[in-house]
């Protein structure tokens, strides 16, 4: 039984916190150590170009990003890690695919339609302030796919329609040219949490309510501190399927901890020794993380030693695909 391309990357546009490595880092690194799994794990920089402009917090991004994929776990060698501007055939294969892609299909994008939306109840021009990488952006990440042909992208709710209009693309290229393009499909794993940040709204950077992944146990236990509860006094039963505490604690206990927990709420447990003990248990479950980590982040050429060796083993199929894309389309050299 041939292995399943599995295909995972994380936006260079921030620290990795929490949500991303529950609902992103820690099962692509399970994945990818799953005989059945080819696993293809990317730093998606282009797309970071889209939501920042910020030069230095771009590649700053990148190498945090870049050592905590390393510190949680991946092994290089076993995966395919790299960075996605080390592979130009994907913005080759980019253009080739806008020229396939339907503008009415764009038109539909989430990210597109949102910012219209917003802009016409701001009485602004319904394009204000929308760059074509901002358009354009479901055509880099169907090529994103399509370049090492995906089978499975593991994805969030709210990113399923990105990966449909990849596999309508690559229909649509299919039907017009050859059969060159696997049609991939989005995978949700319900178990994977989407976790909540300080304020119960989706930890998410774009709300500024996130706990960093590796910070220091003092910042940690600080951060913790300010996740909003209710005004429920200790001794007083508390809703656990209510609690930002408590789905942070189930992201990183036992079945066997988080029963605990959950009849600790049951019983009144103070919020104060709540956040107490859900700090330890993230300080403890991170530490050694968090370690490696922060060797990684003092020695920056081993990290890109890393990428460049990833890049170089995955840009040789990115190279035989776009030979056939070429063909396909007519980019022929005039004698063979």
């Amino acid at each position: 039984m041939s292995k399943r391309r599995v295909l995972t990357g994380i936006t260079t546009t921030g620290t990795p916190h929490l949500g991303n490595y529950v609902g992103a880092i820690r099962p692509a690194v399970a994945a990818s150590k799953s005989p059945d799994v080819d696993a293809y794990l990317f730093l998606a920089d282009y797309h970071a170009l889209i939501k920042c402009q910020n030069p230095e917090t771009v590649a700053e991004s990148s190498r945090q990003i870049a050592a905590t994929w390393l510190a949680s776990g991946l092994d290089p060698n076993k995966a395919h890690f790299y960075r996605q501007s080390d592979i130009p055939e994907i913005t080759e294969l980019c253009w080739i695919l806008t020229c396939n892609a339907a503008k009415g299909l764009m038109n539909r994008a989430h990210a597109y339609k949102a910012a219209v939306q917003q802009n016409e109840e701001a009485g602004e021009d319904p394009d204000y302030a929308v760059t074509m990488g901002l358009f354009s952006y479901p055509v880099l990440m169907a090529a994103d796919i399509l370049v090492f042909n995906a089978h499975d992208v593991p994805v969030g709710r709210d990113q399923i329609q990105h990966v449909e209009m990849a596999r309508d693309i690559a229909q649509r290229f299919n039907h017009n040219f050859k059969p060159v393009f696997t049609l991939p499909q989005a995978v949700v794993d319900d178990n994977v949490a989407v976790l909540q940040g300080l304020d119960g709204r989706k930890m998410s950077k774009t709300y500024g309510n996130t706990i960093p992944l590796f910070e220091t146990p003092k910042k940690l236990q600080k951060a913790i501190n300010k996740i909003k509860t209710n005004l429920l006094e200790p001794g007083e039963p508390k809703d656990p399927d209510d609690s930002t505490v408590f789905q942070l604690w189930s992201a990183f206990a036992c079945d066997d901890a988080r029963a605990e927990m959950r009849e600790a709420f049951l019983q009144g447990i103070g919020w104060g020794d709540a956040k107490k003990k859900l700090f330890e248990l993230i300080d403890q479950s991170l530490g050694e993380s968090r370690e490696r980590y922060q060797q990684m982040m003092t020695n920056p050429q081993q990290l890109e030693d890393v990428l460049q060796a990833g890049a170089k083993r995955v840009r040789s199929q990115a190279t035989e695909l776009l030979a056939e894309v070429r063909d396909a389309v007519g980019l022929r050299p005039y004698s063979r």
